[in-house]
């Protein structure tokens, strides 16, 4: 709809009925969802164990290691792998957030 179509009045109480993010609680939310997906990833094919005629446990989500330093697919590994997902999460949930607002603001103006 185009702006002739509603009063000054009319695009307030629109403007004010978008609800708007929480970049904080964007960020601890997916924080919180990426670290456990990330552990949780990890300790299933941990657990689970070579499949195949392969030697080695997750050899694709071991490929993390090349963005997480300090990450495997190992127990250990699983720990920093929380540390890392609730890290990439956070940032990414904030930056989600940031950008949806931001978004917002500019098409109620």
């Amino acid at each position: 709809m185009n702006k002739e179509h509603f009063s000054e009045d009319e695009w307030k109480t629109i403007g004010q009925a978008i609800a708007r993010l929480r970049a904080s609680v964007m960020a601890v939310t997916f924080g919180i969802a990426g670290g456990l997906i990330l552990f949780m990833a990890t300790a299933w094919l941990l657990i689970i164990g070579p499949t195949g005629e392969s030697e080695h446990v997750g050899p694709t989500l071991g490929l993390l290691s090349n963005f997480f330093p300090g990450y495997s697919v190992t127990w250990s590994g699983a720990v920093v792998g929380l540390f890392y997902g609730a890290l990439s999460g956070a940032v990414a949930g904030f930056v989600l957030a940031f950008i949806y607002n931001l978004i917002v603001g500019l098409r109620v103006r």
